[in-house]
């Protein structure tokens, strides 16, 4: 199943042309990708993706590999392509290092007002998600309007339905990377805010970047009135 998306971000690099950031953004959001599967997610000619595809991994920010020639195939040899770690900075990343170093000062004054700064950045972000949400109807199109919360905020989200009743909402990117590898309280006022803002389902993670996973996966399941009720 392919994850939907939403348009890229805005905030990266001025330096990387609109559509080759799109065709970045791409390969990123799906961890590996075909030109192929690039041409039909952003809806160009598979030429097309294949130039810009060729681009970045000139310019050093995707890499490819050959997965061999297709079965019963001729000519050209299927390429597998996927980010670099040379790509990392033109993802959002919301001045990590500076944010760090101010939460550093306040935690060796006061490690309460680190708590609280996490709870009143949590408490504004549900306000502002509940005025949203409160408009849609149904589930699945509130997990697909909290998805496009989550990528306008830089975590580069796509959502897909895993099951009867289940939806699995996948953060490709951490736009305060630096931060959540040093406060926990990054990553639990995250799922909080999910949590807050979809009462009527229950929501687990099951993927985490901090712990080592290639990205923050969560899911999220409709509660049963019993669940609901008990």
């Amino acid at each position: 199943m392919t994850p939907k998306t939403t348009s890229p971000s805005s905030r990266t690099s001025p330096t990387l042309p609109g559509g080759r950031r799109a065709v970045l953004y791409a390969v990123r959001r799906r961890g590996e990708a075909t030109a192929e599967q690039v041409a039909e997610q952003l809806g160009m000619t598979v030429s097309g993706a294949r130039q810009h595809l060729s681009a970045l991994v000139r310019d050093g920010l995707v890499a490819a590999n050959d997965t061999g020639p297709r079965e019963g195939a001729r000519g050209r040899r299927a390429l597998l392509y996927a980010t670099t770690p040379a790509a990392d900075a033109l993802f959002p990343k919301a001045y990590g290092e500076l944010t760090n170093e101010l939460l550093g000062y306040l935690s060796d004054r006061d490690p309460a007002m680190v708590d609280g700064l996490f709870e009143r950045r949590r408490e504004h972000r549900i306000e502002n998600a509940r005025a949203r949400l409160a408009k849609k109807r149904g589930l699945a199109a509130k997990v697909a309007e909290l998805t496009a919360i989550l990528d306008a905020d830089g975590y580069l989200a796509t959502w897909e339905k895993a099951g009867a009743d289940l939806y699995r909402v996948i953060e490709h990117n951490c736009a305060i990377w630096a931060v959540a590898q040093r406060y926990g309280q990054a990553c639990t006022s995250e799922i909080d805010f999910i949590r807050a803002v979809l009462p009527e389902a229950e929501v687990e993670r099951v993927k985490h970047m901090v712990a080592g996973a290639p990205h923050c996966a969560y899911e999220i399941r409709r509660r049963t009135r019993a669940r609901a009720t008990g």
